[in-house]
């Protein structure tokens, strides 16, 4: 049986990933590996933890000792690192702790990984991979046209996008210098269950269904590709089984919305279906984020023609599964925003 470390699996999408892996396949184990920031939460997984196939680990990337054990006590196949800071505007406020995590945990992961699957000079164990799950910010901001390609020179603008930039290029740096086994991954924005409510999706759900005004940046129409979060495990999958080392591939969902649509769809639908109360007035545009970048497009054809893997979900589909399930998890949503953290006062993004 391979064996995956699926680190930050506590996370949105590192949870709907184990859910999906477990769901695909009967003849794998994952090990979970989540720090538990106020963004992983375990109750993602409620449903699995008594899978005989699946185990948690408390414990932090960037924690040299724990990730050594880690390895020396189970045959880890494969590492897909979704562990990571991610939202922007703590990014802003913190940069220090992105840094961190981002950049020194991923290389210490990379150093374990690297020590515990050597077995010559330049040689490593048959069929391990390292997997980096990255974004599409590393490369900055387009134009009215034009899409992110693989070949596209990184760009970051914000401490968070620099970060993930940082650490790709470790990452690359290690297949480069010492031969490791690597992938990386790209995504444009991810919605879908489980997501914490400091992101765009989520946060607006919940503000309507308080009532509550929703703080949109400048005008409102900075573009964004949005793909649903189950289509991105599917190619992560994808990747891992097939991907050719070394490669970098796109993942989009080919949905490019305005941010203030994205708002305007959730309230429309709550609206009709919910609550006749929700609707636009509750918008209030405020100051735009320092450094917000206009537009994000990924171009998926790559892993379209190398892997067969494309985006399933539309967004007017995805977006209606997307609400109906906190609509039906408002037990979830209360629980995890109980805390010091209550959403934020702005409209975060992925």
């Amino acid at each position: 049986m391979k064996t995956y470390l699926v680190t930050g699996g506590a996370g949105f999408i590192g949870s709907n990933f184990i859910i999906y892996m477990l769901e695909k396949y009967r003849d794998i184990k994952i090990i979970n590996l989540d720090k538990l920031t106020y963004a992983g939460n375990l109750e993602n997984l409620v449903n699995i933890e008594s899978n005989v196939n699946y185990r948690f680990v408390q414990a932090d990337i960037g924690d040299r000792e724990a990730m050594q054990t880690l390895f020396e006590k189970n045959e880890i196949d494969y590492v897909i690192n979704f562990a990571a800071e991610s939202h922007v505007d703590r990014s802003i406020v913190e940069p220090d702790i992105f840094v961190k995590t981002n950049v020194m945990g991923t290389v210490n992961l990379l150093n374990v990984a690297k020590q515990a699957w050597l077995v010559g000079d330049d040689l490593y164990k048959e069929g391990v991979k390292f997997l980096q799950v990255s974004t599409d910010e590393v490369y900055g901001s387009l134009g009215a046209e034009g899409f992110f390609t693989e070949t596209n020179p990184l760009d970051p603008h914000s401490p968070y996008s620099s970060s993930k930039a940082s650490a790709d290029l470790f990452v690359n740096a290690y297949a480069d210098t010492y031969k490791l086994p690597v992938n990386i991954t790209r995504c444009s924005n991810n919605y879908g269950p489980y997501q914490f409510p400091e992101k765009l999706i989520p946060l607006i759900i919940n503000k309507s269904l308080q009532h509550k005004q929703l703080p949109v940046y400048g005008d409102g129409m900075q573009i964004r590709d949005w793909l649903y979060v189950e289509d991105h495990c599917k190619a992560i999958d994808q990747v891992i089984r097939q991907g050719k080392l070394g490669e970098v591939y796109n993942i989009g969902g080919h949905n490019e919305r305005p941010n203030v649509e994205i708002v305007r769809a959730i309230l429309d639908y709550l609206k009709e279906h919910v609550d006749s109360e929700v609707g636009e007035h509750l918008i209030k545009h405020v100051e735009d984020r320092k450094g917000h970048d206009r537009r994000y497009g990924i171009d998926p054809q790559k892993i379209k023609e190398d892997l067969g893997w494309y985006p399933e979900t539309t967004f007017e589909v995805g977006i209606k599964k997307t609400i109906k399930w906190y609509l039906d998890h408002k037990n979830w949503l209360d629980n995890v925003t109980s805390g010091a953290y209550q959403g934020g006062e702005i409209c975060g993004e992925v």
